[in-house]
């Protein structure tokens, strides 16, 4: 399958929002490329929903002017044998840039996804701020997240952290919530939304954030 390439180069001091929905149903195969260049006083928030189907996202973000701002974020649910990947390279090649990731996966069935995130910053970079986040929740005994988050620093000046977990849902939230008379079922989808509203809530707009919560909550409520 070719991938589907898209290319994005904002205007310095330009501000954007993108949100990204892949939601075709079965095993239907997407596959995207994106290459994004951030100048100087540029600002992107860009969020990724991958909701079903068989998902390959590779992305690659160049901050390339001082004070550039790179959000990312993503949530992929993953069921029956489906697979999502995402491949992130994001690379500070200049001071005073900043750059945040968070990524959140819930998986059942025979599932399987891969994160694979590195952050680069180059010689003299300084005073870059980057941070990287992946998170995913297990639901069934056979579903596989993989996940690797990684720092390549040439710099000595900058803040910089990554992070990953693979888990199953909290035990004693569950337990909390039925204790207050709540049936199972959905006490374990009140604990999955509350794991998806973090990257939920990164969209800015009232109207879109609320339409695409209630197709987040039909796909759980249907397939996990």
């Amino acid at each position: 399958m070719k991938a589907n390439k898209q290319e994005i180069t904002l205007c310095p001091g330009e501000s954007r929002e993108l949100v990204v929905v892949q939601d075709q149903p079965g095993l239907a195969e997407q596959e995207a490329e994106w290459k994004i260049t951030l100048p100087e006083g540029a600002s992107l928030n860009m969020v990724f929903l991958s909701l079903q189907g068989t998902v390959h996202n590779r992305i690659d973000v160049s901050l390339e002017g001082p004070q550039a701002d790179c959000r990312l974020s993503g949530l992929y649910l993953a069921s029956g044998d489906e697979r999502m990947d995402y491949d992130i390279l994001l690379t500070h090649h200049v001071p005073g840039c900043r750059s945040e990731q968070l990524f959140k996966g819930l998986l059942t069935g025979r599932s399987v996804t891969h994160f694979d995130g590195l952050i680069r910053v180059v010689p003299d970079a300084q005073k870059t701020e980057a941070y990287q986040a992946n998170h995913n929740l297990l639901l069934s005994d056979d579903a596989r997240a993989h996940t690797r988050p990684q720092l390549e620093i040439y710099a000595d000046d900058v803040k910089c952290s990554h992070g990953a977990t693979v888990g199953r849902l909290n035990p004693e939230e569950l337990f909390y919530l039925r204790s207050r008379g709540i049936p199972l079922t959905e006490a374990r989808m009140l604990q999955q939304l509350a794991f998806v509203g973090e990257v939920l809530e990164r969209i800015s707009s009232q109207e879109q954030r609320e339409r695409l919560q209630t197709r987040v909550e039909e796909r759980l409520r249907s397939a996990f």
